[in-house]
């Protein structure tokens, strides 16, 4: 796309009085979209830039989290359209599983149905249905905030060509020895019967109990605890660490486990705290994972307790119990037969749940399909290390690292239907067959498909070569991979992102699979607390851009975007950005309608004013601190930065000190017109990344041209005029000064007040008629009277308040707050010159102490200036 150069008339006349967003949003949405200026094309000779969007579950909706990163992801890629690359930012759905089944399982329950009733085939066909009629409610959502997403690229995890990819890379990692099949300790949903990853796992704090249990007759006894007491029906050791005195002469022995006709061993293994509780720990391999690797160190039997329902399956008064009600039996059965030693209830403990149904998860042994990672992980600890790909902020390199250089290997089989279902075929004679997408399955009798499904991170893991195309060479793959940034919050940075990492290095021979990890925080309420539906906390951001606009709540979102950690916010913030759009849009109507243009070239800078330069050396200045900024991805930095230029130095310091210049007319008038247009432009451009709809729609009455999305990123032109921002400065000092003093007198700023300018030898005398325009200050007239004098800025003011306050009402009130100031600082410094009190009095009373006194002494200094000030009695 090209910038259209048409130029508009009568600009002004086109805007309304006032900002109305929903009367603007919409419809600049579609228009865009319509003009294809988000569609990427391959075979544009543009450099690329790419993101692809972390991919959304087809049950979700928008979210002040989708919201936050969105609105960066957005930023960047509008910013580097702008700046001529080809910009790709990809969208996309994930087809999340356990979640999705859940939805429809939930659906056929109020049907008084389950999956069962119909059949594998049909439930999977009755997901399909709901996903297309529910599925994506997020898509839309995404249009309301400005998503200026790739549409004709929209791609969703189970379609074609994405379980083309996975089933792809599955047989390569499968005939590469990379994917096995094994019975390890998982975690297990007894609700949703199915393995789920540890990112699907919530940990609360539980109230529960700790029994001690007394295992061993006679002198041969050990004392172990537990929360599960349940569990020691499948124990098939006790372990104590090899070091430890007390239990050496048990070491190797077979002592007696209590309601059972079982002895047990005593192993000695480093796993085990000799300080912590008895130093003996009950060893259950197949239903905890640190049990299971004691088990697998000494060759210990793994005995399965319970089914995949919690329920008990071994023999005694205990089979058929569930997990909770065999839990009070065995700790009953153990008290009769006095063997609790200690019980310790509520014992509150940390208990991961499900966080689909949010029942309590299962360690569980069981046979499922494993990813060996280790050559994996090293890889893709390897790339960040040696710079292909770069964490920001920096300090979370540490935590990558930490889990790469530490991963286990990978279960990815999911007891499910809704999924990708896992290519493994099994023969009658015992054969196992991986089939590829292109082969074809076997159908001779007694072969059937295994039953589960894959993990969901497993397909997301190849999002960002999947989408464009692979396994095939596609132009998208060639133009757009690797893509530049990944930008997503940093809860997720040990499972998507290492998962992205090794098979992006592993299919694309070692190329990553982004340039840049961008981590960012979560999004927290205004007090910093994490939003939750039970701390009744959560916003539905749709309501905030109903209520102040689309801009309003990205501008608040990426004004604390501190990179890596989280962002608070509330209503006011985002109220505050809406008057913010206001502002922009105010000013900038009055700016056209007082003739401010893009028409022609921008005068030298012997025709500009000492204004004209500042506000001109200030934007430069702006736009380098701008790139600055997006390059190191500090969002809050830049959009403070673009709020304090727009508010303070253009709309309320430029425009009011140009005001004057405007009324006169003339020559000057227009040259400043025409320096206030390029400002205007210019800040607009800065400002459209992150709030698209009230620039786009100012920019285009500016200017006339066809949109900001596809104009130019402005440059810096190296302009920088020292004297001038020195000059203004004076100007800026001598205001703030004055209206803190009619401040301090209770006089409104837009008070007018007679004054007498003495600016004879300053830079300020060329200024008089701008600064009477910004203070409010009348001509002196004949009956002027100096009632007060400030000396500032090398220059000094008279004000005639004879007719503004009550002279002595104001010297009594100033009397008193001076009186009572110097007894503020009598009695710091009496403290302070106490030795005993010193002696004694911790570091922070001190410094608080010699904290009032400087604030005494200041206030002192100050009330006694505003009391000369004062006329003569």
């Amino acid at each position: 796309m090209t910038e259209n150069t048409q130029t508009p008339s009568s600009p002004h006349s086109e805007l309304p009085t006032a900002y109305t967003p929903a009367d603007v949003e919409g419809k600049l949405y579609e228009r865009w979209v319509e003009r294809g200026y988000f569609t990427a094309d391959p075979a544009s000779e543009k450099p690329p830039y790419t993101i692809v969007i972390p991919p959304p579950n087809v049950t979700g909706s928008l979210h002040l989290g989708h919201a936050f990163q969105h609105t960066l992801m957005d930023a960047l890629t509008r910013r580097k359209r702008m700046q001529g690359h080809e910009s790709l930012w990809l969208p996309g759905m994930d087809h999340a599983g356990i979640a999705t089944q859940n939805k429809v399982e939930q659906q056929l329950a109020e049907e008084g149905k389950s999956r069962h009733d119909l059949g594998r085939e049909a439930f999977v066909e009755r997901v399909w249905q709901w996903k297309e009629e529910y599925g994506g409610k997020i898509l839309g959502q995404m249009r309301r905030l400005g998503d200026g997403v790739d549409w004709s690229r929209e791609r969703f995890t189970m379609d074609e060509g994405l379980s083309k990819a996975v089933q792809t890379i599955f047989k390569k990692l499968y005939d590469d020895g990379l994917i096995y099949r094994a019975e390890r300790i998982i975690n297990w949903c007894p609700r949703c019967l199915t393995a789920i990853s540890d990112i699907e796992v919530e940990y609360q704090e539980d109230a529960g109990e700790l029994v001690s249990i007394q295992y061993g007759e006679g002198e041969d006894t050990l004392v172990v605890a537990t929360t599960r007491a349940e569990t020691m029906l499948g124990d098939t050791a006790v372990a104590v660490h090899p070091d430890d005195e007390r239990y050496k002469h048990l070491v190797g022995k077979q002592i007696k486990l209590p309601l059972t006709d079982r002895t047990i061993p005593v192993v000695a293994d480093t796993h085990v705290d000799p300080e912590f509780g008895t130093g003996c720990v009950k060893v259950t391999p197949a239903h905890d994972p640190n049990d299971f690797a004691i088990g697998q160190r000494h060759n210990l039997p793994n005995m399965t307790i319970m089914d995949e329902r919690g329920v008990i399956t071994v023999h005694g008064p205990f089979l058929g119990l569930d997990r909770y009600e065999a839990r009070s039996a065995v700790v009953g059965a153990l008290r009769e037969q006095g063997r609790i030693v200690a019980e310790k209830r509520p014992y509150l403990h940390s208990v991961g749940h499900c966080s689909r149904c949010s029942t309590t998860v299962e360690p569980r042994l069981s046979l499922q399909w494993w990813v060996k990672v280790e050559t994996l992980a090293k890889n893709a600890g390897d790339a960040v290390r040696d710079g292909r790909v770069a964490i920001h902020p920096v300090e979370m390199e540490k935590r990558y690292f930490d889990w790469v250089d530490n991963l286990n290997d990978w279960c990815i089989s999911r007891q499910l239907w809704w999924g990708h279902r896992i290519p493994i075929w099994y023969g009658p004679a015992g054969e196992v067959l991986c089939v590829g997408p292109d082969d074809e399955a076997p159908t001779g009798e007694g072969w059937t498909q295994d039953t589960d499904v894959l993990d969901t991170w497993f397909s997301s893991g190849l999002w960002p070569f999947s989408t464009l195309g692979w396994p095939e060479k596609t132009p998208d793959l060639e133009k757009f991979y690797s893509t530049d940034v990944l930008l997503t919050g940093h809860d997720i940075i040990f499972f998507w992102v290492a998962r992205m990492m090794m098979f992006g290095l592993y299919a694309m021979d070692g190329q990553a699979p982004f340039k840049t990890i961008a981590l960012t925080g979560l999004v927290r309420d205004e007090r910093g607390k994490k939003m939750s539906k039970s701390a009744g906390n959560v916003v539905d951001p749709l309501d905030w851009m109903d209520k102040y606009g689309s801009d309003a709540v990205r501008f608040t979102l990426a004004k604390g975007a501190n990179p890596g950690t989280d962002v608070p916010i509330g209503e006011d913030w985002v109220q505050a950005s809406s008057k913010f759009a206001n502002k922009i849009w105010n000013a900038t109507r009055f700016a056209l309608m007082n003739g401010a243009t893009i028409e022609g070239d921008l005068p030298p800078a012997e025709q500009l004013s000492a204004t004209d330069r500042w506000i001109l050396s200030r934007l430069n200045k702006t736009i380098a601190q701008v790139d600055a900024y997006y390059e190191d991805f500090q969002f809050s930095k830049l959009s403070e930065a673009l709020y304090h230029f727009a508010w303070d130095e253009v709309f309320d310091w430029y425009v009011e000190l140009s005001k004057t210049t405007f009324f006169a007319g003339g020559e000057q008038a227009k040259v400043s017109a025409r320096v206030l247009g390029e400002v205007l432009d210019v800040m607009l451009r800065l400002l459209h990344p992150v709030v698209p709809f009230v620039t786009e729609t100012l920019w285009t009455t500016l200017t006339g041209r066809e949109s900001l999305v596809v104009a130019d990123w402005p440059k810096d032109s190296g302009f920088r005029d020292d004297a001038a921002e020195a000059e203004i400065g004076s100007i800026q000092t001598l205001t703030k000064e004055v209206r803190r003093f009619r401040k301090e007198q209770g006089l409104d700023d837009k008070q007018k007040v007679p004054a007498r300018l003495d600016l004879t030898g300053t830079v300020l005398a060329a200024h008089e008629a701008a600064i009477r325009q910004v203070l409010r200050l009348q001509p002196e007239g004949e009956s002027f009277s100096a009632t007060a004098t400030l000396p500032v800025a090398g220059a000094t003011v008279a004000l005639d308040l004879s007719g503004t306050i009550d002279v002595d009402a104001e010297r009594k009130r100033l009397t008193k707050d001076l009186g009572a100031a110097e007894k503020e600082k009598q009695q710091a410094e009496a403290k302070l010159g106490n030795e005993a009190f010193l002696a004694k009095a911790p570091d922070s009373v001190v410094d608080k102490i010699k904290g009032r006194l400087a604030k005494a002494e200041a206030d002192i200094a100050r009330i006694q200036a505003q009391l000369a000030a004062l006329p003569a009695a």
